[in-house]
């Protein structure tokens, strides 16, 4: 990686969404889609092109993460699926994507990047505030105290 890569890196100067859960290593942010409440991404807090690039224990930490960010968003929104994504080819930096999807949903079955199939408002959707699911994920970090 060069210093030029890293200076025009936006998820190295930006959060990427509003910060809802932050460690040394990473943060999870919510996207900001009003078509995919729920939508997050997990983001490494150091510039890193590949998952490879991290070592064994970071991709592990990493990916629990992931799951575990996955594991509150289909309590809280109840979505027909998941979507799990690591693209990076517009921020080549590492980040998971994590996206509730909806039979209804704009582009199902498509990727949400994809044509979209529908317009207008989905069925309703679950409506749960930046702090509620902030909370919501802190409470699935925390360590569980045995009695």
């Amino acid at each position: 990686m060069t210093a030029t890569t890293q200076a025009r890196c936006e998820l190295c100067h930006q959060d990427g969404g509003t910060v809802l859960y932050r460690t040394d290593a990473w943060r999870v942010v919510r996207v900001d889609d009003p078509h995919y409440p729920g939508f997050c991404r997990v983001i490494l807090n150091r510039h890193e092109r590949e998952m490879t690039a991290l070592s064994a224990a970071e991709q592990i930490e990493l990916m629990a993460a992931v799951f575990t960010v996955e594991s509150v968003v289909r309590r809280i929104f109840q979505p027909d699926k998941i979507n799990l994504a690591s693209f990076g080819n517009m921020a080549p930096h590492v980040h998971w994507h994590i996206i509730p999807r909806w039979q209804d949903d704009r582009h199902f079955p498509e990727p949400i990047w994809g044509a979209v199939h529908r317009e207008g408002a989905p069925q309703q959707r679950i409506i749960v505030s930046d702090d509620q699911l902030a909370t919501a994920i802190a409470t699935a970090f925390r360590p569980a105290v045995k009695e």
